[in-house]
């Protein structure tokens, strides 16, 4: 499908039948989240990754018993940095430099680091934080339409207990804040009310201003 078609074919789908993803699907979904936009190149974030229907069980009441966290194939979690420091800072900049066979003196001679510094490193933690989950927000999204261009179905949720889900996965040790999750499967047609819905959204009038 191309892209407004698949746009137009997705929505939040409320129950899922349990199938799971062929392999080749979701390694295309977390591919496209792996090369999403991120400012800096940073990517200021990690996304757990769960299969197991045991943990999905324990992590359903974290979420106001939403269905698709135990019926969908895998549910991930997308988890911001709680804090971004200049070991971070350091760390990225080595892996570019490798990607890019790109001397890391020519890179630091650019200013990079000391801009990253002032920008980033620089906010107070709370900042850095909220700064951190925009970014992972703009990957999830990234995730939600390579879903829907496979015809794969994704349920985007900010409805669960975030400290209650760190608890779980023990993300705190890892210097990181659950923000998102996302359930990705395939409907189940007998039960999803959502299913026949018309898609709404604001017309283009209302939504974009043209200046």
């Amino acid at each position: 499908m191309d892209i407004l078609k698949s746009l137009n074919w997705r929505y939040a789908t409320k129950r899922m039948t349990g199938k799971k993803l062929p392999a080749q699907d979701l390694q295309t979904i977390l591919d496209a989240i792996r090369l999403s936009a991120s400012s800096y190149g940073l990517q200021p974030y990690n996304v757990i990754v769960i299969e197991s229907e045991e943990l999905r069980k324990q992590l359903q009441p974290l979420a106001y018993g939403q269905a698709q966290i135990v019926e969908s194939s895998h549910v991930l979690v997308f988890a911001a940095w709680n804090s971004v420091d200049e070991a971070k800072v350091d760390e990225y900049l080595q892996a570019y430099s490798e990607t890019t066979s790109m001397p890391l003196e020519k890179i630091l001679a650019f200013g990079v680091k000391d801009r990253m510094m002032q920008a980033i490193v620089g906010m107070p933690q709370d900042e850095q934080y909220h700064w951190a989950a925009k970014q992972a927000f703009i990957a999830l999204g990234t995730g939600i339409i390579a879903a829907a261009s496979l015809e794969i179905y994704a349920t985007p949720m900010e409805g669960f207990l975030p400290s209650k889900v760190d608890e779980l996965l023990g993300l705190q040790e890892r210097n990181l804040r659950s923000v998102a999750l996302l359930a990705l499967g395939y409907r189940d047609s007998a039960n999803d009310f959502m299913e026949k819905a018309p898609k709404h959204r604001w017309s283009a009038e209302k939504l974009f201003i043209k200046i």
